[in-house]
């Protein structure tokens, strides 16, 4: 348990996303209630920003991936503008990560993979919703998610052009661990676009 503080990632020479996997590691060991959430935020034509928590599927040694509906509101935004920034909070076990970085989308086949993993209900819930777009009342909901489960009745439910997954390939990770008094340690880790290596910086508080 917690084997990479802040101290030693300022001396190591580990990839970032190798720390990011045993932090997520020790966060669901702790029974943190929200370990396998992140907030992931995003912009809009305007340049707003717009956050949510969305739940993370994966974190290789490259990117993080997660799911959605491809006509949702992130995603949409993230097809003008394929930048994203993400926060994994754990308070049981005071850490915080930040990152920033690319976004790319997953291929049909990694979604059909991953999608015929999901339960029955959740399966038919991809279809039968039309992701932030505006919604009469629960009832018309729930008739739709009837009448996928007709439809796909007797049979697998195939993963839907408009549903997929999304890697975030982070070009930027800091490492937030709470400190008494509010003298917390933060290390911030940068990677270099022409020769892929990453810097390591101590941040005040």
């Amino acid at each position: 348990m917690k084997q990479w503080s802040v101290e030693t990632i300022l001396k190591s020479t580990e990839a970032p996303m190798g720390i990011v996997k045993q932090w997520y590691a020790d966060a669901l060991a702790s029974q943190e209630p929200i370990a396998d959430r992140f907030t992931l935020a995003t912009v809009d034509p305007q340049g707003y920003p717009s956050a949510r928590i969305v739940l993370v599927k994966g974190i290789e040694p490259e990117f993080i991936v997660f799911y959605t509906n491809y006509e949702s509101q992130k995603a949409k935004q993230l097809a003008l503008c394929p930048k994203a920034s993400a926060v994994f909070y754990w308070p049981t076990l005071k850490r915080q990560i930040r990152l920033l970085g690319d976004v790319k989308k997953q291929t049909p086949k990694e979604n059909e993979v991953y999608f015929q993993s999901r339960p029955r209900l959740s399966q038919l819930g991809a279809w039968a919703s039309r992701q932030s777009q505006p919604l009469d009342s629960r009832e018309t909901l729930i008739k739709k998610v009837d009448e996928e489960d007709k439809r796909f009745q007797g049979s697998k439910v195939p993963c839907p052009d408009h549903w997929g997954g999304f890697r975030l390939f982070p070009i930027q990770v800091e490492f937030w661990e709470d400190g008494d008094g509010r003298l917390h340690d933060r290390a911030i880790l940068k990677k270099d676009p022409a020769t892929h290596a990453w810097s390591r910086t101590r941040l005040y508080p």
